[in-house]
C-alpha cells in the first residue's frame, strides 16, 4: 500500500510537470496586450514599455502596450477585470487603482482582489518631500519647527484628492502631529508648477515628477517617505530615520491578469518577468537613477502585499476624509 501511495504521488508530479510543460508550449500563441490605466509618460507606462519587448523575446510572440487612461485609473483597470482570463490581456496596476481607489470611491466597477490574478510586484518608489529652492526651510527639522510654532500656516500641493501626494502628506501630518493645509491641483504637472512658482510651501512628489527639478537646484529635497534613504539622494534623510515611522509609504507597481487566469499561465508570466527585471539594463532603467527599487518575487507575495496596502490606505483615506465622488 505504501508503495502504491508513493507511485500515485509520482504520477501526480509527472502529470503536473507535463501540464506546466504543455501550458508553456501552447501559451502564448498570439499577441499579448499590457494595459496601462494611465496616460503615456508616467512610471506605470515606463514599466510596461521596458518589459514588453523583452517579454516578446522571451515568449516568442508580440507584446504591445495599450494606454487606457481616465477616471483615476478606473477605466483601464475595469477593462482588464472584464477581459478574458486567458493571459492575453494583462496590466500594470498599483497603488492608485488597486489600493487607494477602493476606499476613495464609494463604488468601483471592479474589485481589486476578487477580479484579478496577481502576477508580480515589479517596483516600489517613495514620495519625496520637496520645498522651493528659496524656501527658508533648509531641513525637515526647520519645516517641523514652523509647522509646530504656527499651526495651519504651511500648505502643500497635490495632484488632487486621494492621490499619493495628497495621502502621503496626510500621513505625514498625522504622524508628525502637525496641521498643514491641502491645495489640490488638477494633475501632478500643475502641482509641480505651483511649487516651482512658490505658490505652495511643500509637495510630496513622485520621483518622476520632481527628480530633475531637484537635480537642477529648483527644488530642495527634505525627506523621502521610506524607512531608509534611497540611492538617488543619499544625503536626504528618510521619514523613518527622522522618527516619523507612521508616514512611511511608497508607490508600488505590479502586473495583474484577470481573475481565473490559470496557475500555469501566471507561472509563465511571473517567471519571465522576474528574469526581465533582473537584467542590468532594465534594473538601471526602472530604478530611475536610484529613486525606485526593483522587487520581483512570487504571485503570492504580491497578493499579500496588496491586501496590506488596501488596509493601510483605507485607514489613511478614512482619516483624511478624502472622497473622489
Amino acid at each position: 500500500m505504501k508503495y502504491l501511495h508513493t507511485f500515485f504521488l509520482f504520477v501526480c508530479v509527472c502529470f503536473s510537470s507535463l501540464n506546466l510543460s504543455l501550458a508553456q508550449q501552447s501559451y502564448p500563441n498570439r499577441t499579448i496586450v499590457i494595459v496601462v490605466p494611465y496616460a503615456a509618460g508616467g512610471y506605470y507606462d515606463s514599466i510596461a514599455r521596458a518589459v514588453a519587448p523583452r517579454l516578446s523575446e522571451t515568449l516568442g510572440q508580440p507584446v504591445i502596450v495599450e494606454n487606457k487612461a481616465g477616471a483615476s485609473g478606473i477605466i483601464g483597470t475595469d477593462y482588464v477585470a472584464k477581459s478574458a482570463s486567458n493571459g492575453y490581456t494583462i496590466m500594470v496596476g498599483g497603488i492608485g487603482p488597486h489600493s487607494i481607489n477602493p476606499s476613495l470611491f464609494s463604488k468601483l466597477p471592479y474589485d481589486p482582489v476578487k477580479d484579478f490574478s496577481p502576477i508580480i510586484l515589479a517596483a516600489t518608489s517613495p514620495n519625496i518631500l520637496v520645498v522651493p529652492s528659496n524656501s527658508p526651510h533648509k531641513t525637515l527639522a526647520d519645516l517641523l519647527g514652523m509647522a509646530n510654532s504656527k499651526p495651519g500656516t504651511l500648505n502643500y500641493g497635490s495632484a488632487g484628492a486621494g492621490t499619493s501626494a495628497h495621502l502621503a502628506a496626510e500621513m505625514f501630518g498625522s504622524a508628525a502631529k502637525v496641521k498643514i493645509n491641502h491645495i489640490p491641483y488638477k494633475g501632478s504637472g500643475p502641482a509641480v508648477l505651483a511649487i516651482l512658482a512658490g505658490e505652495t510651501d511643500m509637495l510630496f512628489g513622485t520621483a518622476t515628477d520632481v527628480f530633475q527639478h531637484i537635480k537642477a537646484g529648483k527644488l530642495r529635497a527634505l525627506a523621502v517617505t521610506s524607512a531608509d534613504r534611497i540611492p538617488a539622494f543619499p544625503e536626504t534623510p528618510s521619514l523613518g530615520e527622522a522618527g516619523i515611522q507612521n508616514a512611511v509609504a511608497a508607490g508600488w507597481y505590479g502586473f495583474f491578469a484577470p481573475a481565473g487566469t490559470s496557475t500555469e499561465i501566471v507561472t509563465v508570466l511571473n517567471t519571465s518577468i522576474n528574469k526581465i527585471l533582473q537584467i542590468p539594463a532594465i534594473k538601471s532603467q526602472l530604478s530611475v537613477q536610484g529613486t525606485a527599487e526593483i522587487i520581483g518575487g512570487s504571485p503570492e507575495f504580491l497578493a499579500r502585499f496588496l491586501q496590506s496596502e488596501i488596509i493601510k490606505w483605507g485607514e489613511v483615506v478614512k482619516k483624511s476624509g478624502a472622497k473622489a465622488d
